[in-house]
């Protein structure tokens, strides 16, 4: 069952088989030798279109550099800008997942699809 579904939780492999949780609980941790670990979270990682968005903003500013420096430096305001994704992550526990002892945490990547997301800018 667990090798099916590494998300199953004791009580659910406790109902389907009709024992203890107890019991499920010894057999996997003392005779499988699994454990149950949350996934590790995952850096969100750039598409192409964002990492070329980036290169092309640091080129640009290289180039107001370049023409007119104490001009540039002069009315230069630093600024960094994020995306804020609005969804409802699941909890590590939601997200844990029965592993061998020989065997990693399992990982996620923060992949997934929000509902919508907003541009935050810092001056």
């Amino acid at each position: 069952m667990i090798l099916n579904d590494r998300k199953l939780k004791l009580n659910e492999i406790a109902d389907t088989l009709e024992i203890l949780t107890e019991h499920v609980h010894h057999i996997i941790h003392e005779y499988l030798g699994m454990r149950k670990l949350c996934a590790k979270w995952v850096p969100r990682e750039l598409t192409f279109d964002q990492k070329q968005r980036r290169v092309d903003g640091s080129e640009k500013y290289f180039n107001m550099i370049k023409r007119n420096k104490p001009e540039f430096l002069r009315r230069y305001v630093t600024m960094d800008e994020t995306w804020l994704h609005h969804f409802t992550p699941k909890s590590n526990r939601q997200l844990s997942a029965w592993t061998a002892h020989d065997e990693p945490a399992p990982k996620r990547r923060k992949t997934q699809q929000s509902t919508g997301k907003v541009m935050a800018s810092v001056f």
